[in-house]
């Protein structure tokens, strides 16, 4: 008996490691494919034009050089394309949650008829691609003096249908006995709203938040539409003035690109914890 088990045991293990190894290597083949293209960028970001065009694929400078940091802050006015970027997502961001949870509220808390038929067409915008109504909407800014304005890049993104769904399901599972104690004691709606709902939502509103503020914050097709002039489109927009008809700054190019990712990074380590509660719990019922 006492040979036998160190044999079991010894065999058991077997199967664990390989099944182990299995899953291990999706997982890293995955986080190579997901960082690697990011590495490139930060190498690029530090190296010459000519040591870019010797060696494309090295993940490693030849030499370092701090040029296209430089060249991001003589050759753009960066500084007014990182305000812009910043009042483009982080004003929008706001608006979309403001928004987005008013009408959420409206379809999971409030009994009136064509609840669920308001429901469905919110969910059908979903199935509508954006470049669809980017013609009609561009018509109507034009109309209304918005185009190269800050309004004019804010309020047509000012509400979203996934975050109107997601903060849906959020408050469903809410118990609706809260809201009945709250009408006892003699909160209205908007009461129930602010100091019900939204403080047991903050995951909900944390996941739509920074998805909202990732996507506009790299957003290149609506501000590259809606301004031309230089001292109003935002980060992602104002790169593309390297390219074009003139010679691509490569090092210059991929600088401006890495250093807007930097609020991205801070945003999502800030908010991580909320972001995955949310999405774990988001939808349950």
């Amino acid at each position: 008996m006492s040979t036998e088990a160190p044999r079991l045991r010894a065999a058991g293990t077997t199967p664990l490691r390989v099944g182990s190894i299995v899953r291990w290597v999706p997982i890293t083949i995955g986080v190579v494919v997901a960082v690697v293209p990011f590495l490139w960028m930060l190498s690029v970001s530090f190296r010459t034009e000519a040591d870019v065009f010797a060696n494309p694929g090295s993940l490693l400078p030849g030499a370092w050089t701090l040029h296209g940091y430089i060249g991001v802050w003589e050759q753009l006015p960066f500084l007014r394309l990182v305000l812009n970027t910043v009042v483009f997502a982080g004003v929008t961001t706001i608006l979309t949650l403001v928004l987005d949870s008013l009408c959420a509220y409206a379809l999971a808390r409030l009994r009136f008829r064509g609840r669920n038929v308001a429901f469905v067409l919110v969910i059908a915008t979903l199935m509508v691609p954006f470049q669809v109504t980017l013609i009609p909407v561009f018509i109507e800014l034009f109309h209304l003096g918005w185009l190269n304005t800050y309004q004019g890049l804010i309020i047509p993104r000012a509400t979203s249908a996934f975050g109107i769904f997601l903060l849906r399901q959020s408050f469903l599972t809410i118990p609706a006995e809260l809201d009945e104690a709250a009408r006892i004691d003699g909160a209205g709606h908007l009461r129930i709203y602010a100091r019900v709902i939204l403080p047991l939502s903050k995951p909900a509103l944390a996941t739509v938040g920074l998805l909202n503020f990732m996507a506009l914050w790299n957003d290149l097709l609506w501000p590259l539409i809606v301004t031309s002039d230089a001292e109003m489109r935002t980060l992602p927009a104002g790169l593309t003035l390297f390219g074009g008809a003139h010679v691509t700054d490569h090092a210059v190019l991929l600088a401006g690109a890495t250093i807007s990712l930097l609020p991205l990074a801070v945003a999502f380590f800030l908010a991580q914890r909320f972001f995955v509660e949310g999405v774990a719990t988001t939808g349950m019922k």
